[in-house]
């Protein structure tokens, strides 16, 4: 950790910055608490860094980063992941630069040092010039701790981190609810729309579970769309059913429509008469119960989650982000579909996915443009604190410590600075 990120890091400065119901602007862009979030967050705590369908063979590889640090992401012969700092052993070369790929090994276009996929240091050329120096099973490529629920994989860089599962914690049930949406069928990824916006990670992550923003960021989506689907989706707002909860570690949830919570729990309800030429394509092949499935999992569940500190499975997709500096957010809008699944269910639950997060959306692009304006904003009036106190009023705590308000309170975001709390203030 640099000097400066040491001196900004102490107890009372953190409740000045972040307190139950406020924070300061300076979370935003202060360059020396970034650097400390990067080694007490990023660095200490489970990341989502893939999901188990990008790596469906052995060999099978994607590269990535956590916060500054490139990262191998790798599908052994026995089929075990492994998560590996992209950094040769020898002179710090990363020893891949493919995106995803499939390999027998990393070589390091410096000096040829080999790995394999496990990360074991395999051959270095010229060994004699090593001999009784080196030892190849003393320099591996370093492994990170690695852990994988409902198909996402995780990683640490510190391996006395606690269980995945214990730190995801409340938020479980509602991941195995979220994978559901495969109709039968397992869950993929089929593609990412990945952005970088001129904001702090923070903001983005605030985003997920803040559904008072939605009726006013996503007025021009919600005028694109038919009525029938417009009733659906901003029903939340008069639903004494809908809400928001914090589920501890930093996790929360936000329903929207109740209704579609567990997809294995059919009400009855009409399906969307948009997707009337899908169904007789559909019936073609699968019975009527299947087909009716299908259809139902095509607008995904009716939630977002919020994994603390990177990962978002927002309905129908995945969002997964990474802090590249202080003001500067990088995002992944991740698709997913059904694994073996019927091809025009999937086609058109690209087409949707499209239609508010990709680059030509109605969705991410208006997003975009409030976290952008929530940065700028912050550098007036350093000494106006920014309010995450709606619903506080009407906040109710159940015996397991989780705490719910209406569906547009700011519950999300208070879980969210507790932990940030919580991790900040360890030494």
């Amino acid at each position: 950790m640099s000097t400066s990120a040491t001196q900004v890091i102490d107890c009372s400065a953190l409740y000045q910055r972040a307190e139950a119901d406020r924070i300061a602007p300076s979370m935003y862009y202060d360059p020396a608490l970034f650097e400390a979030e990067l080694q007490k967050i990023f660095y200490k705590t489970w990341v989502c860094i893939a999901h188990e369908s990008e790596l469906p063979n052995p060999g099978d590889f994607v590269t990535a980063m956590i916060g500054r640090q490139p990262v191998i992401v790798a599908r052994d012969k026995d089929r075990i992941v492994h998560v590996m700092e992209n950094r040769c052993r020898h002179r710090g070369a990363t020893v891949c630069e493919e995106h995803r790929g499939n390999a027998k090994g990393f070589v390091c276009p410096y000096h040829s040092w080999s790995y394999g996929l496990d990360g074991s240091l395999r051959a270095l050329p010229y060994g004699d010039g090593y001999e009784g120096i080196v030892e190849k099973s003393d320099l591996p490529l370093v492994n990170l701790k690695t852990s994988s629920y409902q198909g996402l994989i995780f990683a640490s860089f510190n391996h006395d981190v606690e269980p995945l599962e214990d730190f995801l914690g409340g938020a479980k049930p509602w991941i195995d609810l979220f994978m559901k949406q495969g109709a039968g069928f397992p869950i993929k990824t089929t593609g990412a729309h990945k952005f970088r916006f001129k904001g702090n990670w923070k903001i983005q992550v605030e985003n997920t579970t803040d559904l008072y923003h939605f009726p006013v960021v996503h007025k021009s989506w919600l005028k694109s769309i038919d009525e029938e689907t417009h009733k659906i989706v901003t029903s939340f707002m008069d639903n004494d059913k809908a809400f928001v909860r914090g589920l501890g570690n930093g996790h929360s949830i936000a329903v929207l429509m109740p209704e579609l919570i567990d997809l294995d729990q059919d009400n009855g309800d009409p399906l969307p008469t948009r997707f009337n030429a899908l169904i007789e394509e559909l019936l073609k092949t699968y019975s009527p119960e299947q087909t009716r499935r299908i259809v139902r999992s095509l607008f995904g569940v009716g939630f977002n989650v919020n994994l603390f500190p990177n990962l978002a499975l927002s309905m129908a997709f995945i969002r997964v982000l990474r802090p590249v500096s202080v003001e500067e957010t990088e995002v992944s809008q991740i698709s997913i579909g059904m694994d073996g699944g019927p091809e025009a269910a999937n086609r058109e639950r690209m087409r949707i996915h499209e239609h508010f997060q990709g680059p030509f959306g109605f969705g991410s692009p208006d997003d975009t443009e409030a976290w952008e304006r929530v940065q700028r904003g912050s550098h007036a009036g350093p000494d106006i604190p920014i309010l995450v106190n709606r619903g506080m009023n009407r906040e109710r705590t159940s015996d397991n410590g989780e705490k719910t308000a209406h569906s547009t309170d700011e519950t999300g975001m208070r879980e969210l600075y507790a932990m940030w709390r919580k991790m900040m203030e360890q030494e």
